[in-house]
């Protein structure tokens, strides 16, 4: 069956909105399965991250019946399932939608919402407020169905951190307002924090307005004069609807991101945790969801392949117990640990297009904690990969390729022959 199955197949329940270039939105979602070598893939979004621990189950109830039983975390904290019968996509459908998972068939690959995951938990505002009226309001728009897979909203607390991740629109806390980015412009609309979601929307609406000539998927596809145009109208319509929009200010976006550290945070209102290359076992996500329920009842997925647990840790012992149970079942919970800041894609056998089995070579190249993150690829696509600075490693034909990324700034590439120590020395001078 998976033979015949197209690279993104809709489901029988499938109801998205019109894709903005003619060989349509390719994304996959939970009501268009994409194929893979390892099964079927679908990808379910999760808005800021944020799941109940009722939420969690559903999904790992999901990834045992139809697929391979493990959850995949994206680089846009969202949970992929693999290994899925091509045929399941109305049977997986109605088990999110069961759960509260999948609230608008037309909208379910729109949902793209990334958030701080610490909002709130350490002194910094919550966005709690913004994220359940900004999914709202993508839900309730005709429009923003014609939103691709690929187009991605952020809220940030003000510290920078989902700020530097590149969204086409930015809501980022300020004092008693806040501040709307476009893009990866360097100058931001000041507006009043109640207009923050509806401006956000706008935005998008705006983008789609002026995407219709030139077939782009995001803020960043479209010509320099189209995009400047896209701040202007959008400023030009808050301040007649609502004289809701002060002039632009110059607020350079974040070029490196700052994930949470794993361990406890706020004393400790959190937990924070990274999963090794982003892949969790039954028995892992049993453990968080369970952690959840006894402190909380939330999960927050990151944007970075980990997950913060926000609770009542009583004492700092409680803090400390759970997170010595995480630590034995293989998650990362120190900032000293040798998988911190290692990730690659799914790879060889997952990927056909993938020439190599990166997460294996990944494993073994693990040593000495790195300075900056590196992150393997098995083809020159590089799914998945981190954004601002990071080490790229890059398999080819005759081995791999390993540059320093800053930002839009690469190295010259150095090339390491399929040697296991070689490349593990290559990559450990690289992050260092």
């Amino acid at each position: 069956m998976l033979a015949a199955m197209p690279d993104s197949a809709p489901s029988p329940l499938s109801a998205g909105g019109p894709a903005l270039r003619g060989g349509g939105d390719a994304c996959p979602g939970t009501l268009r399965l994409h194929r893979a070598d390892d099964g079927a893939l679908a990808r379910v979004r999760v808005p800021g991250g944020v799941l109940s621990a009722d939420r969690a189950d559903a999904l790992l109830a999901a990834a045992e019946r139809f697929g391979d039983g493990e959850l995949h975390l994206t680089s846009r904290g969202n949970v992929q399932l693999r290994g899925l019968d091509a045929a399941c996509g109305g049977a997986l459908a109605e088990l999110l939608t069961a759960a509260g998972l999948l609230p608008s068939a037309a909208h379910e690959r729109a949902r793209n919402i990334v958030a701080s995951p610490l909002a709130g938990l350490d002194g910094s505002p919550a966005l709690s407020g913004w994220l359940s009226e900004l999914d709202g309001l993508v839900c309730g728009s005709a429009a923003a169905a014609s939103l691709s897979g690929r187009f991605l909203f952020a809220l940030d607390d003000g510290r920078g951190d989902v700020d530097a991740l590149g969204a086409d629109v930015t809501l980022i806390a300020a004092g008693d307002g806040c501040l709307l980015r476009i893009g990866a412009e360097d100058e931001v609309f000041r507006i009043p924090a109640g207009d923050g979601p509806r401006a956000a929307l706008l935005a998008a609406g705006t983008f789609l307005r002026a995407a219709r000539d030139s077939g782009a998927w995001r803020v960043k596809d479209l010509p320099d004069e189209v995009r400047a145009a896209v701040g202007a109208d959008v400023r030009a319509e808050l301040v007649r609807s609502a004289g809701a929009a002060g002039p632009a200010v110059r607020r350079p976006r974040p070029r490196t991101a700052a994930p949470p550290a794993p361990g406890p945070h706020g004393s400790p209102d959190a937990i924070s945790v990274d999963v090794p290359l982003g892949r969790l076992t039954p028995a892992q996500w049993r453990l968080l969801t369970g952690t959840a329920r006894r402190h909380g009842d939330e999960l927050r997925l990151t944007p970075w392949r980990g997950i913060v647990v926000p609770g009542a840790f009583r004492r700092p012992k409680d803090a400390a117990d759970a997170l010595a149970a995480l630590a034995a079942a293989g998650l990362i919970t120190a900032p000293d640990s040798p998988w911190a800041g290692v990730g690659a894609c799914i790879g060889h056998p997952g990927c056909a297009k993938s020439l190599s089995d990166v997460r294996a070579e990944a494993g073994a190249a693990v040593g000495p904690v790195g300075r900056l993150p590196v992150y393997w690829s098995g083809c020159e696509r590089r799914c998945g990969h981190p954004h601002g600075e990071w080490i790229d490693v890059v398999a080819t034909p005759d081995g791999h390729r390993v540059a320093h990324v800053r930002g839009e700034h690469r190295d010259p590439r150095a090339a390491v022959r399929n040697d296991p120590a070689e490349l593990a020395a290559a990559v450990a001078a690289a992050r260092a």
